[in-house]
């Protein structure tokens, strides 16, 4: 069926226009994104037919190689998916902008959105004002965590040139599972006896899973 031949009054940008989009499926919502189908398929049927295959998440760490390799999706389709997401990306971290860091809920506010997608581990530091208001964040390293990797050099040299009054140690665990293993919990005591010799609080050192984070201030 083509969109033309759905009443209008069904059609999702009509839908949107008089009920508003929240009476709107993910469907509907990506098939307006996209605006149009091809010869085989409506875009309401290929929206439909790429989230109900791969899912929102899925679709939303596609590369745009990846996304091309899906039967109907173009260079352009492609394209607006990505910015899409990226989109959403921003508007998530700028919502946090400027917010003062009071819990590990914050922390992971804060940075899910930075590290949705990464499928390696990245090691972040948050520095911190006086208010605890993020002054500057920093990846200072990508790869497996390790001791021999995450050396207190890399990670308090920015700290100092910033004039940090606190940093957070954050890190991801791209499987989704925030439980720490042994060799965080052997960074993670290495760091903060570095930051006592240096007299730099080191407030919390937080592991963002997919919808959960581990907090070794909390369980400590």
């Amino acid at each position: 069926m083509r969109i033309k031949d759905i009443s209008l009054e069904n059609r999702p940008r009509e839908r949107l226009e008089k009920r508003g989009p929240s009476v709107l499926s993910d469907a509907e919502l990506l098939a307006i994104i996209l605006k149009t189908g091809n010869k085989d398929e409506n875009v309401i049927d290929m929206s439909n037919r790429l989230i109900s295959k791969y899912g929102v998440d899925k679709l939303s760490n596609c590369s745009l190689a990846e996304l091309q390799e899906i039967k109907g999706i173009g260079n352009a389709k492609a394209s607006q998916i990505i910015a899409l997401f990226e989109f959403n990306k921003r508007h998530n971290i700028s919502k946090q902008n400027g917010k003062p860091i009071k819990t590990a809920k914050d922390v992971f506010d804060y940075c899910s959105p930075k590290l949705s997608g990464v499928d390696k581990e990245h090691f972040m530091i948050l520095h911190l004002d006086t208010r605890n208001k993020i002054i500057k964040d920093e990846i200072v390293s990508v790869g497996t965590l390790n001791s021999s990797l995450i050396h207190p050099r890399e990670v308090f040299k920015p700290a100092i040139k910033e004039s940090a009054n606190a940093i957070i140690l954050v890190h991801n665990h791209p499987s989704g599972d925030a439980e720490p293993s042994e060799e965080d919990k052997k960074i993670t005591d290495i760091l903060f006896k570095a930051g006592e010799l240096l007299s730099i609080k080191v407030l919390d050192h937080v592991i963002i899973g997919k919808d959960s984070w581990h907090s070794f201030k909390d369980k400590s």
